[in-house]
């Protein structure tokens, strides 16, 4: 009986590591990371403000392909713009996934590779508020190559959207497109889960919504190129973080975020090549707050499914709130005093009629053309606002 119980054991113990050892050729090693960022604007009472999230510059190389399904592409308007989520794979072998990605409430207004995206039906800005909207992005049978050439297109006109290429995660394939990653961008009227009213001090006080904790927040000001921050940690669903000194340093800050975003999930070259692509946005004149959006808040905002499912799901999104603060109300209004004749050129951008005029992070509508008569109104009038 002993020696078979030890025959036995030395089978098992020998069986064992055939057991639980992971065939580094198998598919099942699949990995996703993904990371994004949803931008919204506060209000006087710390309400999302409804703006036009697709107004402003494209910056988007021309390959990207975009929803065409409304009458204008200014007629959308809402609370949150979904940014730039790109969901990279990493996987021992070639491999085929399915990927799909729904939007409640909001609209996939922008994508690439080819997807197909819904709904195929004409778009209004009343859709957006309809009951049960939804938006769906789906990539089927994409192909996972790791170590083939990185043949990605690209154009002579720079974008930040090529800095997202610089990770270490595999080359994929839908069709007859290349790219490193599956990319996609939206706007949406939802409720944000993190709020701000900032008083005439120029205090934030930042809330979490449903109590949760708020987990690492950073409050960034920069003014006439000067820049300050703040970064807090709390378990608390409170803080109040005032005007910090412009005394900062802007590469200590960008090392600072990739830590916070390393320690949510990302690995470290996915981590910087977020903060490259938003460094001249989250970095640039204004007052904003920056935080880390919960794993279960971006699940219920963004349902998101692979097929076969990876072993490993990352996704880590920043939420940036753009704040109105007196230092920017006084800053949109000194700019009502330039005389019109007096305004750069470049600041301006005539498309047959209305253009912008950028105060600190807040665009202004004014009249740009031959006589470049000015006609702003007040700096944050609802349906005015626009974030860089």
């Amino acid at each position: 009986m002993t020696r078979i119980s030890l025959v036995l054991l030395a089978g098992a113990l020998t069986a064992a590591p055939a057991e639980v050892r992971r065939d580094s050729r198998d598919p099942g090693n699949l990995v996703a990371h993904e990371w994004g960022t949803f931008t919204s604007v506060a209000g006087e009472q710390g309400q999302p403000i409804e703006w036009l999230p697709l107004e402003g510059q494209d910056d988007l190389p021309c390959f990207v392909e975009r929803f065409r399904n409304f009458r204008a592409k200014f007629a959308v308007s809402g609370t949150v713009r979904m940014e730039t989520p790109v969901i990279y794979f990493y996987a021992p072998q070639a491999t085929t996934v399915d990927v799909s990605v729904r939007f409640p409430a909001g609209l996939v207004t922008e994508w690439f590779p080819r997807a197909d995206v819904t709904p195929a039906t004409p778009v209004t800005n009343a859709t957006l508020t309809s009951s049960g909207f939804a938006s769906t992005a789906t990539w089927a049978k994409v192909a996972i190559t790791p170590h083939a050439a990185e043949a990605f297109p690209t154009e002579p006109r720079s974008s930040h959207y090529y800095a997202a290429r610089r990770t270490d995660a595999a080359p994929l394939k839908v069709g007859a497109q290349s790219e490193k990653f599956l990319f996609y961008r939206g706007v949406a009227r939802v409720t944000p889960p993190v709020s701000a009213v900032v008083a005439p001090d120029g205090t934030a006080t930042v809330r979490s919504q449903g109590a949760a904790p708020l987990g690492t927040i950073v409050r960034f000001d920069r003014r006439s190129g000067k820049l300050g921050y703040e970064i807090k940690d709390t378990k608390e669903s409170r803080a109040t973080l005032s005007t910090p000194a412009l005394t900062g340093d802007m590469d200590t800050l960008a090392v600072r975020l990739e830590t916070v975003l390393a320690r949510e999930g990302l690995y470290p070259r996915e981590a910087r090549a977020m903060v490259d692509t938003w460094r001249d946005s989250w970095f640039e004149e204004g007052t904003r707050l920056l935080y880390i959006v919960p794993r279960a808040t971006v699940d219920a905002m963004l349902p998101l499914d692979i097929k076969p499912r990876p072993i490993e799901t990352a996704r880590v999104f920043v939420g940036r709130l753009e704040l109105i603060t007196p230092a920017t109300t006084a800053e949109a209004l000194e700019v009502r005093k330039v005389p019109a004749p007096d305004l750069p050129a470049d600041r301006c951008r005539s498309r047959g009629g209305p253009g912008c005029q950028r105060a600190g992070t807040v665009y202004l509508w004014n009249v740009c053309g031959p006589d470049a008569r000015q006609e702003l109104r007040e700096p944050v009038d609802r349906g005015l606002l626009a974030v860089c």
